[in-house]
């Protein structure tokens, strides 16, 4: 059944759940847990603008009623820079979906039941945000529908990963770059993402004389936005947040570079609640770098880096350590190390895409379909002497956008390989970062905090009102049909 209008809505919703001016109550928790969500949840992406604002509130609702709602992990990170948890036991994989969101959110759910495991975050970046077609309301509805498909219970970790600095565009109109990514933070925080990930490294100015001067402009803009993220965060919640010294597949970062960041952050933070984490370089580029073959080459993480600038994050700042990014493609052997070595979390992604693309299931008259679109729109980022392979690799990221809805709907045999093989990965990941039975400690440190969210328009509520400073949940983002 498709949710076209709705009347449809309302009539698959009957002795599951009843929608009142005071929410959501659940009557039948299997059903809804069922087919139910699946409906949903494509509603939430595909259907007409007030069919899609009402499957996001309703699945926000259930998620809150169900025990399954988003949340921040900001206190589990303080207890962890505390010594209340220890620093090498495991390490917090936070995971970029970018395509098949549903199917993939819910393999992800289903393998860290499968290990009790709760230390897990869902995340996209603001490039992601654009040439997947997802924004933030929209992703939260997803991965929300995926965790009650799956039976989840306990908190959902929601993140804006790299609100990244336009270097280029700050150097013409730093105000107007600076108000893009204030919008970019509302509008996250007000669709229900209680994790933000700042990224200025961007501005880090390396012709400055001094280490705390290259880090200057870096610092400012961290502590603006962390200003900014505070006064929107909903009553009871403090929002996690993470500033990065080093872009990614630049030199390394060092001790030096952190204490400056750091130092000058803190002081212009003055008494607000600060980031809990810090993204350093430790070797790493994003996606990898593809041969000529098609082949990513191999990458060597300077883990005496890493652990070196995690402890000094966690003993002299009380912060949960470092963040390692571009990690998805390292070799399989690579992850243990990264909890061995005291890494708070680490970011993936392009694995998850090659999957797709790679590793079976995809359809190849899709797959050539893609591809095609690829070289038809993507031509202009074609560099001389580049193969066929690697412009393809490169760019292949780009066609997920586009052809959202057929990913979606692929036919039932090639879901189901993809999802294996998704599965699996996650599988291997959780064992080797060490997060299996980390729900109890996830218990232990985080209480999720009610945050109801007001009856859209199409509900019979009042539209525009939001009920944290940002815009609420169930507004249109202007994504989908």
């Amino acid at each position: 059944m498709t949710l076209s209008a709705i009347d449809d809505l309302r009539r698959h919703l009957e002795g599951v759940a009843t929608i009142s001016d005071a929410g959501l109550e659940v009557h039948d928790e299997t059903r809804l847990r069922g087919e139910v969500a699946d409906e949903l949840a494509f509603a939430a992406v595909f259907g007409a603008k007030d069919v899609r604002s009402a499957a996001r509130w309703i699945i926000w609702s259930a998620s809150q009623a169900l025990g399954c709602g988003s949340a921040s992990i900001h206190d589990l990170y303080r207890a962890r820079g505390r010594g209340d948890v220890p620093p090498t036991s495991f390490t917090v994989p936070a995971i970029n979906v970018r395509a098949v969101t549903y199917l993939t959110g819910r393999q992800a759910f289903a393998a860290a039941l499968e290990r009790d495991a709760g230390t897990l975050v869902f995340e996209i970046a603001k490039s992601e945000m654009a040439y997947t077609d997802q924004r933030p309301a929209e992703y939260t509805a997803v991965i929300l529908a995926a965790a009650l498909r799956e039976g989840w219970r306990g908190p959902v970790f929601l993140q804006g990963d790299h609100f990244q600095f336009n270097a280029t565009k700050w150097a013409t109109d730093a105000e107007a770059e600076l108000e893009g990514l204030r919008d970019l933070t509302r509008e996250a925080i007000g669709a229900g993402f209680l994790n933000i990930d700042i990224d200025s490294s961007t501005l880090v100015d390396l012709s400055q004389p001094t280490v705390p001067e290259q880090q200057r402009v870096n610092a400012q803009n961290t502590a603006e936005l962390t200003r900014l993220i505070r006064s929107l965060q909903p009553e009871g919640v403090t929002v996690s947040v993470g500033g990065e010294i080093g872009e990614v597949g630049k030199a390394n970062s060092t001790e030096e570079e952190l204490r400056a960041y750091l130092d000058g952050y803190l002081a212009e933070c003055g008494s607000i609640e600060p980031i809990s984490k810090v993204s350093v370089q430790t070797g790493t580029s994003h996606g990898g770098v593809p041969m000529p073959d098609g082949s990513v080459a191999e990458v060597k993480i300077d883990f005496a880096t890493l652990a070196r600038l995690s402890t000094v994050a966690r003993e002299e700042y009380g912060m949960a350590g470092c963040v390692q990014h571009g990690a998805s493609t390292l070799p399989e052997e690579a992850f243990h190390h990264f909890p061995t070595n005291g890494t708070a979390e680490i970011h993936l992604a392009t694995g998850f895409q090659n999957i797709l693309y790679d590793g079976g299931g995809l359809p190849e008259d899709l797959k050539a379909e893609m591809m095609a679109w690829c070289v038809a729109n993507c031509a202009d980022e074609r560099k001389d002497g580049e193969t066929d392979e690697q412009f393809l690799y490169k760019t292949r990221k780009k066609a997920i956008g586009p052809f959202k809805r057929q990913l979606w709907t692929l036919p039932e045999e090639a879901a189901a390989e993809i999802g294996s093989n998704l599965r699996a990965k996650f599988g291997h990941l959780f064992d080797e970062l060490g997060i299996a039975g980390t729900r109890d400690i996830v218990d232990r440190h985080v209480e999720p905090v009610p945050i109801p969210m007001p009856r859209p328009a199409a509900l019979g509520g009042r539209a525009g009102v939001a009920v944290t400073a940002g815009a609420s949940v169930f507004e249109d983002d202007g994504s989908g049909e």
